[in-house]
């Protein structure tokens, strides 16, 4: 037995073994005070809604922050998954304060935004610190940064399992060895327990009825994961639109959300309800029980899509949770199916079509609403998935497995609008 070959490897396991520990630790806690500040942040806005008006000055303030910083860090996500596909320069440490502090003045003052992006990029800055601490190289760095997405994700939503397969699925499997499968769940773990250790709370949902599968209900299913997917594809263009449009047609950077964020307190003063703004968890947890419109979705769409192209900060997947929940609760009006069924179904299907994920999202679904649903999720969110276009919420993913086979083949014949 080579004894001098077993203790490399087991220097190496602990070595690894500790940096999941610092990564998870850290990034658990990041997670934890960006909750508690954002419960902070949204509650004063909820009690003094006249401070909507003051969104134009908070959306100059962020924008004039990104500009004077590393013109990196503007790109948020899509920088994580480029430095992954192609490492080439650490990620800026500056990426964690910055879009922390983006995110709380964007939901301060009444913008539609989440709070994924801004755990994940902070879990991936606070990742790559761990790249000249243990030199470690930059195939090591691929590894890094797929705990950093695994230890954001996992921490903000209270999902271990599913924080740490969307890691690995939003980079795409077969880019991944045996160790970053096996540390993207420790991480994962480590940072949820983290979070659970400053005694921050989750939010529950419950489907208490699922009725048995036959093959009218898997026709409904199916109809209605449709829908989920075209969502999901609408809700990814209508975000790459208006960023287009505002970089397009206003070149000093400060600007867009200054100008996004005087439209934006305008049309919220003539809608008259602010229950499109922020991340609308309220409205979540209601989609559950009581029939939402057939517009609400649409709406939570536009608004979203317009304060992230205008350069707001936050996350797309909360909003994500929105558009999913209400439209399966407004197809409940049609659809013969449990009302909670079909909020839950969308919560996690315009996901997996939005991100690419639809095996990630089947677990979360199964994390938040219990296994026995699994079935009906998992079938909601490979549907979504293939209906949801080729495009979704990160430009830099790149997207392989059979959705690019299948959408390689439509391009082909000359449908290339998908």
């Amino acid at each position: 037995m080579d004894y001098q070959k077993i203790k490399q490897l087991m220097l190496i396991t602990l070595k690894w073994f500790f940096i999941c520990c610092l990564i998870g630790i850290f990034s658990g806690s990041a997670s934890a005070l960006f909750l508690v500040s954002l419960e902070f942040v949204t509650q004063i806005r909820i009690h003094n809604t006249w401070i909507i008006w003051l969104l134009p000055f908070g959306g100059l303030l962020i924008g004039y922050i990104y500009f004077i910083s590393d013109s990196r860090i503007a790109k948020g996500n899509n920088l994580l998954l480029e430095e992954y596909n192609k490492p080439e320069k650490k990620i800026p440490f500056m990426m964690a304060p910055l879009v922390l502090l983006g995110t709380l003045i964007t939901h301060l003052f009444g913008g539609s935004a989440g709070r994924e992006g801004t755990a994940v990029q902070m879990g991936g800055a606070i990742a790559d610190v761990c790249t000249s601490i243990f030199k470690l190289n930059q195939s090591e760095r691929r590894t890094l940064i797929i705990l950093g997405i695994s230890a954001g994700f996992a921490s903000v939503f209270g999902t271990p399992l599913a924080g740490a397969i969307f890691a690995l699925e939003v980079v795409y499997f077969s880019k991944i060895n045996i160790k970053s499968i096996f540390l993207s769940f420790v991480v994962a773990y480590i940072a949820y327990f983290t979070v659970e250790y400053w005694q921050i709370k989750h939010t529950h949902y419950s489907i208490p009825t699922i009725p048995k599968m036959n093959f009218t209900i898997l026709f409904w299913i199916i109809i209605a994961s449709v829908l989920f997917g075209l969502a999901a594809l609408l809700f990814s263009r209508s975000t790459h639109f208006w960023g287009k449009l505002f970089s397009n047609n206003i070149k000093y950077p400060p600007l867009r959300p200054f100008i996004g964020g005087i439209v934006l307190a305008i049309a919220i003063y003539f809608i008259g309800t602010t229950k499109f703004i922020g991340l609308g968890v309220p409205e979540i947890v209601n989609a559950f029980s009581i029939q939402n419109t057939p517009y609400d979705f649409l709406l939570k769409i536009l608004f979203t899509g317009f304060t992230l192209g205008a350069g707001f900060k936050g996350g797309e997947v909360t909003p994500l949770f929105f558009v999913g929940a209400t439209l399966g609760s407004a197809l409940s009006a049609i659809v013969p199916l449990p009302i909670a069924l079909l909020a839950g179904m969308g919560f996690v299907a315009v996901f997996s079509g939005a991100t690419h994920t639809p095996i990630a999202c089947t677990v979360m679904g199964m994390e938040l609403f219990g296994i026995d649903c699994g079935l009906y999720i998992g079938i909601a969110c490979l549907t979504a998935y293939f209906f949801s276009g080729s495009i979704g919420i990160y430009k830099s993913q790149i997207v392989q497995g059979p959705k690019s086979i299948l959408y390689q083949t439509i391009r082909k014949k000359g449908l290339k609008y998908l």
